[in-house]
């Protein structure tokens, strides 16, 4: 009964060696450049692609789409996309014991900004199951999840990569 136990630990054991080396060519430095060059393209794709998800199902839907319980879920996460981008990396980082608080105020305010942003999914979520149609409802929610999605990507491609601290890509 020892035997298969075995076999099966090591089994995961492989995979898990297996995956960490993928992980190590994911963190390697040239597709972290990479990445850093092109995340920003990625993001504004993303965040274009959210608005256009909403602008075409509120132009192609037969009932007429009321403006403040539906349009509110996308403004609120473009105010949560630019709070979580905000909020410079290297003040999460480092903790200094006499930095007057900036460690503290970043993750608040990074804290505060997820929140509004996970309120934005709610009220999308919301406009999904309580909406006229279900093309808005789904639009919306397909608007909010890919402008928190740029959000995030922007978040992590504007990181410097040894010692860069600029945009490569413009």
């Amino acid at each position: 009964m020892v035997e298969p136990m075995y076999g099966v630990m090591n089994a995961c054991f492989e995979r898990l060696v297996g995956c960490t080396s993928n992980l190590q060519l994911l963190l390697s430095p040239p597709v972290a450049e990479f990445c850093q060059q092109q995340g920003p393209t990625i993001s504004g794709a993303l965040f274009g692609a959210g608005w256009w998800f909403w602008a075409d199902a509120c132009t192609s839907s037969d009932v007429k789409v009321k403006v403040l319980p539906n349009y509110l879920p996308g403004f609120v996460a473009t105010i949560a996309l630019i709070m979580i981008n905000a909020v410079r990396r290297e003040e999460l980082e480092s903790f200094d014991a006499f930095d007057e608080g900036v460690f503290c105020r970043s993750r608040a305010w990074l804290f505060l900004s997820y929140v509004i942003a996970f309120s934005s999914v709610i009220g999308a979520v919301w406009v999904l199951l309580a909406g006229a149609s279900v093309g808005t409802g789904v639009a919306c929610l397909m608007q909010v999840v890919c402008i928190l999605g740029a959000a995030l990507v922007f978040f992590v491609a504007r990181t410097p990569v040894d010692g860069i601290d600029e945009y490569s890509s413009f």
